[in-house]
């Protein structure tokens, strides 16, 4: 009886012990446990912090630097437009400059004049068309409005020359000219014509006069440039 009594006591102090010592083991291991799940928890956010800082700063970084660049680019862009609209701009003011000064080549509608020297042998009351018949015939055109004007392919311009030399030819910016003298205007055909012809113009006293005139409009009309350099003496 007091064995078995002992032997009961015995296996409920095992029992006892076994209890607490698995009480024991299963504490410490949830400890252990819950400690490093913190630990690697911690660690984690703390390296994900310190991760999304260092990309938001780069971010900041890298848009810094696109804002930096594209403001460049803009403003690159704006002067280059910039020096673009000045370039065009001054690029028309200086063709139309050349255009005023005929140096350049220009095309348009206007007239033809032929004027020939009368060479009929017994027409001896005829004189040779002369400079101031030319200049005459040119300062119609251009109060008529001509816009461009030549004679013989020499260019009238401002300082245009019309001489007569010694009874013999005549000289269109130091140029030599002969006869048939064929003179070019662009501007509206009917105001040229009707400066030259009808009541008072004076292709129709020529003509009274005995020489060969001979006026034809045309839609294309083509007058070189002034070849020569412009110069100035006082004008500075």
């Amino acid at each position: 009886m007091k064995t078995k009594k002992g032997k009961i006591i015995m296996t409920i102090t095992i029992g006892l012990l076994c209890f607490v010592l698995m009480a024991v083991m299963f504490m410490q291991f949830k400890i252990v446990n819950e400690t490093d799940i913190t630990s690697i928890e911690t660690m984690r956010k703390s390296e994900l912090t310190t991760e999304l800082a260092s990309w938001k700063q780069k971010y900041e970084e890298a848009n810094d630097k696109y804002e930096e660049t594209q403001s460049k680019l803009n403003e690159y862009k704006n002067s280059q437009q910039s020096s673009e609209e000045s370039q065009k701009l001054l690029e028309e003011e200086a063709a139309q400059i050349n255009l005023i000064l005929g140096k350049t080549d220009v095309e348009g509608e206007g007239v033809t004049i032929t004027l020939k020297d009368v060479t009929d042998s017994k027409a001896t009351d005829v004189s040779k068309i002369k400079s101031d018949d030319l200049l005459t015939i040119v300062n119609a055109l251009k109060q008529a409005g001509a816009e461009a004007i030549s004679i013989n392919d020499q260019r009238i311009i401002n300082t245009t020359d019309i001489v007569y030399i010694n009874d013999s030819f005549i000289k269109v910016n130091q140029q030599r000219i002969l006869s048939p003298y064929v003179i070019k205007a662009i501007g509206n055909q009917a105001y040229l014509e009707s400066a030259l012809v009808g009541s008072g113009g004076y292709v129709d006293e020529l003509k009274q006069l005995g020489h060969e005139i001979n006026i034809e409009k045309s839609n294309r009309i083509t007058i070189n440039k002034y070849e020569s350099e412009i110069e100035t003496k006082y004008m500075n």
